[in-house]
């Protein structure tokens, strides 16, 4: 019984046939050459905006679903929102507010970088830039926030 190429590995002989992509051969420092990210700014950029937008997500989900309780009882909602509020759901709050700041100026960073063609050269700083304002703002609301989860 003859042998099935996916066509995705190289051939035995080290070369591709046909229109296989080609695998990539390792460098020194163990990176690879041809690989799209290399665990630089753009890559973690990408990454938190995935992870912030996902979070963001669920949270919508879970207040629209808490929400809707009101539509079927009253009783049923003040009992869900009575058992968000502890320390913990606190945090998640804190947690949530620096999803979004990184999701919402990492957005305005990439609409930057779509629509205004030098911004591609300096995507790099632009990032810091956006640690750095998100950061501030953060420390603007954490403080007020966590001293209003604690002295409860």
């Amino acid at each position: 019984m003859a042998e099935q190429s996916t066509g995705t590995l190289a051939s035995p002989a080290g070369r591709s046939g046909g229109s296989s992509p080609r695998v990539p051969e390792p460098r020194r420092g163990g990176r690879f050459a041809g690989t799209l990210y290399r665990g630089r700014e753009g890559m973690w950029s990408w990454v938190l905006h995935r992870i912030t937008g996902v979070s963001i997500y669920f949270f919508l989900l879970v207040h629209i679903l808490d929400t809707a309780l009101v539509r079927i009882s009253p009783e049923a909602y003040d009992a869900v929102i009575g058992t968000y509020k502890n320390p913990i759901m606190g945090l998640g709050e804190t947690g949530l507010v620096a999803a979004i700041l990184f999701h919402a100026l990492n957005g305005l960073r990439i609409i930057l970088i779509d629509f205004w063609a030098p911004a591609t050269k300096h995507q790099r700083l632009l990032f810091w830039i956006v640690i750095g304002v998100a950061v501030v703002l953060f420390a603007g609301f954490a403080p007020r926030h966590l001293m209003n989860v604690f002295s409860e």
